[in-house]
């Protein structure tokens, strides 16, 4: 398994933007490159649900449709680190984002094929 610290999260106004950020540690270059890298987030009461993923290559992407058009998810092999970019943020985004590597090329909104997850990041929007 691979370790996953996310970091970013915080309080923020309703319309704002936040940046998280999630380091990979335990895994080769190789096989990292190789992974999708996934981003998923559970508010109070709630299930935990996907919110976007990308392939190990950084070339295709996958969003809940609540979030396109205003989150973007990108990753950086060299540094083992993914990104989620969070713009026009809304009181319903609110809930603790957890951070997920798949098992190898694995690429779906399903959480079942991820098989290591960080300890999450909190994001507050405030309306």
């Amino acid at each position: 398994q691979v370790q996953l610290v996310e970091s970013g999260g915080g309080l923020v106004q309703a319309g704002g933007s936040l940046r998280l950020s999630c380091a990979a540690s335990g895994r080769t270059f190789s096989t990292f490159s190789s992974s999708t890298m996934g981003w998923f987030r559970q508010a109070p009461g709630k299930e935990r649900e996907f919110v976007a993923a990308v392939t190990g290559s950084g070339r295709t992407t996958l969003y809940a449709d609540s979030v396109k058009g205003r989150f973007t998810i990108s990753r950086d092999n060299a540094k083992s680190t993914v990104s989620l970019q969070m713009n026009s943020l809304k009181p319903e985004d609110t809930a603790v984002y957890y951070c997920a590597a798949a098992r190898g090329s694995y690429f779906s909104h399903n959480s079942r094929g991820y098989d290591s997850w960080g300890q999450g990041t909190q994001v507050t929007v405030s309306s």
